[in-house]
């Protein structure tokens, strides 16, 4: 899902580059309000461990595999808005010093994955623990939301590549989809494993950092106080 150099035109790079600055910026600012000082530590924490968890790669079929995506994790823990920043800073490093993604599509890769992945999560899990009145409801909503990061991230590659005119949407979106719906019931359960744990290893409760980016956001596009 990384998109190499090569692969993108002149629009779609500036495009998406200007979508995900502003998206950081905005990150920073409301990441920085939900968190507070002492909540600082942690992203480096998380950011850590999502990068070292990436470079773990699990078979998936037909000679492919996947690696944890992450967006889920973070935002289920810290909410969506500090999930972006730490995924923005593992790509940022991948591309850099790992050649992970190319540093002129790194505007892309920070879209699909840092900026449309945390959102997906978000929406889908708070969806589902608002209306969801079952047994496990939790667990679901974990699973849930991670599959469905994965897959717009997928999608969101497909259509930069498509747009670029790289190769036509017809041809990329089925194998991407289809590549991509197995590796997202591979981050399901890692993440649904490790909601568990690294929340009682950094002491979060799952949803928590969620609620508070959701009050954060009523706060500052509101006209309310900050906190």
């Amino acid at each position: 899902m990384h998109i190499p150099d090569g692969f993108l035109d002149a629009k779609t790079i500036i495009t998406t580059a200007a979508i995900s600055a502003y998206a950081i910026k905005n990150d920073v600012e409301k990441a920085r309000r939900s968190l507070g000082d002492r909540g600082i530590p942690v992203l480096g924490v998380m950011a850590a461990f999502i990068f070292a968890a990436q470079m773990v790669n699990f078979p998936v079929m037909a000679g492919t595999s996947g690696h944890l995506l992450g967006a889920a994790l973070a935002t289920i823990l810290l909410g969506p808005y500090s999930a972006g920043l730490i995924i923005a800073s593992v790509l940022i490093v991948q591309s850099l010093f790992f050649q992970d993604g190319g540093i002129l599509a790194l505007g892309a890769n920070i879209l699909n994955m840092a900026v449309a992945s945390p959102m997906a999560a978000y929406y889908i899990y708070v969806a589902l623990k608002k209306y969801a009145r079952f047994t496990c409801a939790d667990t679901i909503a974990t699973f849930a939301a991670s599959w469905f990061s994965v897959m717009v991230a997928a999608v969101f590659t497909s259509l930069e590549l498509a747009l670029s005119g790289t190769v036509p949407l017809k041809t990329v979106i089925l194998p991407m989809a289809m590549v991509h719906a197995a590796i997202g019931i591979g981050e399901g359960l890692i993440t649904t494993v490790a909601v568990a744990y690294i929340g009682r290893v950094l002491n979060l409760k799952a949803g928590f950092g969620i609620k508070n980016s959701a009050e954060t956001a009523i706060d500052v596009d509101g006209g309310g106080r900050a906190n």
